[in-house]
């Protein structure tokens, strides 16, 4: 069954952020070294997942965002639009994780999914 396996947090000042759930929380933060600024999120240990912090879009994926783990993105895809979703942002490669998407749900909600797949972006 697919299951979220990470979420993300949207923030107009990441710094402020970060202190804040750090001081709140114990989290941690770690700068992605991808082509945006990205922080990793480490929840902890534990029953849990962790995530990402990034500074906030403008548009679709405002809010917080949680990303469900599925076996095949394609088919995925075809299925939330075929149940009355809407393909946001199309697949895209995460170089060395996998295939990622965002949706949007009959009722506007943001979520993503994610195929695994360390090959993803490779040349």
């Amino acid at each position: 069954m697919p299951r979220p396996i990470h979420f993300e947090i949207p923030a107009s000042d990441p710094e402020r952020a970060i202190r804040f759930y750090q001081g709140l929380f114990g989290w941690t933060f770690t700068q992605w070294e991808g082509p945006q600024p990205y922080w990793l999120v480490s929840t902890g240990e534990g029953p849990g997942i962790d995530g990402g912090l990034m500074q906030r879009p403008i548009g679709p994926g405002a809010g917080t965002v949680n990303t469900v783990d599925v076996a095949s993105l394609d088919a995925s895809l075809a299925q939330a639009q075929a149940a009355g979703g809407e393909v946001v942002v199309p697949k895209m490669a995460i170089p060395g994780v996998g295939w990622l998407a965002y949706c949007k749900d009959p009722d506007g909600n943001v979520f993503g999914m994610m195929e695994a797949d360390t090959g993803a972006g490779g040349s």
